[in-house]
């Protein structure tokens, strides 16, 4: 048993983010809302039907998820890449239509990565390489999109590109987005809700509620980081 008493419900247009300490079991959270590992208990139901009453065809079409492995798809292309997003839209033998290959090209001028579309996703950024995935995401035309660390190994300001472009996607075109993530400071800034994962509770709420509830003041040990509630942020303890 890694973590209980989860109970959440996120709606459309929502940003999600579920944040903790290390080994508090948000990555385990993730695998389970995805269907790649089971629960112990409760259920887990997206648009009022239950996670294990889909098909994979059915999961496909509703939900989409970058993960933080290394895609095993490194040669492929950046537009090839994007592509596999509309793979469960084609028929058995894998083709694109006409109408895939125009979605895969809209949502490459929509994350602006023309320049790099004809790039092999080894020859790529850290920084590059997130945003391809996640623009493979949103090729997928899926209401839900599940992201675990998405802006792990970037710096500060891919770090703020990536939180901001999903916040951009929940607004603009009403997805729902839950991730992880240890930049808590930004996702304060940014999440309409923060799932606050610790060793014996677990809080869901939007940032304001939860830092005049004051739960991030025990996130972590006061002798070492403490907690300003008037900005948001953490400091080192001098």
């Amino acid at each position: 048993l890694v973590a209980e008493g989860i109970d959440f419900k996120v709606s459309e247009g929502e940003l999600v983010g579920v944040v903790g300490a290390n080994g508090v079991g948000k990555s385990t959270l993730l695998r389970t809302l995805i269907g790649a590992q089971s629960l112990l208990s409760g259920n887990i139901e997206i648009l009022g039907k239950s996670l294990i009453e889909y098909s994979n065809q059915e999961l496909a079409t509703t939900l989409s998820v970058v993960l933080t492995e290394q895609t095993m798809a490194s040669n492929l292309t950046v537009t090839e890449l994007i592509a596999l997003g509309r793979y469960p839209y084609t028929n058995w033998i894998g083709n694109l239509s006409l109408q895939d290959e125009i979605i895969v090209q809209e949502v490459i001028d929509q994350f602006k990565i023309q320049s790099v579309s004809t790039k092999q996703c080894f020859e790529l950024s850290d920084g590059q390489l997130q945003k391809v995935l996640i623009a493979r995401a949103i090729a997928q035309e899926t209401p839900l999109i599940i992201l675990d660390e998405p802006t792990t190994h970037l710096d500060l300001y891919h770090k703020s590109y990536i939180f901001r472009l999903l916040r951009d996607l929940t607004k603009k075109m009403k997805k729902t987005i839950v991730f992880s993530s240890h930049e808590i400071e930004l996702a304060i800034q940014l999440c309409d809700k923060i799932l606050l994962m610790t060793e014996n509770e677990i809080f869901y709420d939007s940032p304001c509620k939860l830092i005049e509830a004051g739960v991030f003041h025990n996130l972590f040990p006061e002798d070492l980081i403490s907690f300003n509630a008037e900005n948001g942020t953490f400091s080192v303890v001098k």
